[in-house]
């Protein structure tokens, strides 16, 4: 009886090994492939005894060749391998980007690999890095020509400020012209005075964000409710918190205040009919670093659908008239610029729970 249910399951897992689509590979350490699942031959295009009688490092990218051997060797060094990112080359040419997770059997000299083509993540990764990129260029070209703008606008107002200065009034008699003078000064010392005003500012905005300070999160979630109090009051919002186990993180003041303010807005703003929206908060340590949740009972989203686009710039998942797109792109921006992640959970018409890790 046990032999027949031993020899059920292992045509089961036989069959498990044949039908699932990542990569299972048995390789030993001469550094050849001893036995494969369709997978690997469909996805490198090579058939079986191409692969067998083929060294695996040939297979590998040409910049991945030297980090690869080197992964290699610290796996048979009994170091598990995981998640270990690298290129591989088809037989056409593609380039494909595999994910992998490598154990070894020491007495029989046998390596255990099961990698998942990540290829699609990676060109999304490089798309949204090229487009970061791109704004981040964008918005620095602006803030620059919007700097040389107003500064180079102050020398006309200056010199008109001077003209004036220069201008005997007594030798003036008519009470109309004097009067539009008077303006014209008053108006020039007010443009200058804004300009000074816009240039402080900038350089302000500059240098702030890149402060880090310690913040409390009570104080900045006070701060926050008070902006919107008319927001919450009119739609019965309860918002629930607890930040006894973390008081407070060392973070730039503006984007923790823009965190609590887009993600507590969200929530009021994709509630669901007739359910008045609930948010819980709380912070927590994780090791060394902090970790905050936001959780709602809203309209929630498809996960399945929204997938990486969560984040995008302009990215839209209900109909919402006010909705902009652009409030998760801003937080998740300003957390990763300071080497945080922020990452999410939701289901339809259940919520959503956002989890974010500041770096300690």
């Amino acid at each position: 009886m046990n032999d027949k249910l031993n020899s059920e399951i292992l045509n089961k897992l036989e069959i498990f090994f044949n039908i699932t689509p990542d990569l299972f590979c048995i390789a030993g350490y001469d550094g050849y492939f001893k036995r494969i699942n369709p997978a690997v031959s469909a996805l490198l295009e090579y058939n079986e005894e191409e692969l067998f009688n083929t060294p695996i490092n040939e297979f590998v990218h040409p910049e991945d060749k030297e980090l690869t051997a080197k992964a290699r060797k610290e796996l048979t060094k009994k170091n598990p391998l995981l998640n270990f990112e690298n290129r591989y080359v088809t037989k056409s040419g593609e380039i494909v980007w595999l994910s992998w997770t490598s154990m070894f059997l020491e007495k029989e000299e046998l390596i255990f690999a099961i990698a998942k083509d990540i290829t699609y993540k990676k060109k999304l990764e490089k798309e949204r890095n090229l487009l970061l990129s791109n704004l981040t260029s964008i918005n620095k070209e602006l803030e620059n020509l919007t700097y040389r703008t107003t500064h180079d606008l102050r020398s006309p107002v200056n010199n008109f400020l001077s003209i004036f200065n220069l201008i005997d009034l007594t030798k003036i008699e008519d009470e109309e012209n004097l009067e539009l003078l008077d303006l014209l000064k008053s108006s020039s010392e007010n443009l200058k005075k804004t300009l000074d005003n816009y240039i402080d500012l900038l350089s302000k905005r500059s240098s702030s964000e890149n402060e880090i300070e310690v913040i409390r999160f009570d104080f900045t979630l006070d701060k926050i409710m008070e902006s919107i109090h008319s927001l919450i009051k009119s739609s019965n919002t309860k918002i629930e918190f607890d930040f006894s186990e973390a008081e407070e993180i060392t973070f730039n003041k503006d984007y923790l205040e823009s965190v609590f303010l887009n993600l507590i807005t969200n929530s009021i703003r994709y509630a669901q009919p007739g359910i008045p929206p609930h948010i819980v908060i709380k912070s927590s340590k994780i090791k060394n670093n902090v970790q905050l949740t936001v959780k709602d009972n809203g309209l929630g989203f498809d996960m399945k659908k929204v997938k990486d686009k969560i984040f995008g710039l302009n990215q839209k998942f209900h109909s919402h008239e006010d909705s902009k797109g652009i409030g998760l792109y801003l937080i998740h921006n300003q957390i990763t610029k300071l080497n945080g992640t922020i990452d999410v959970e939701s289901e339809v018409n259940v919520g959503t729970k956002f989890t974010i890790n500041f770096k300690g």
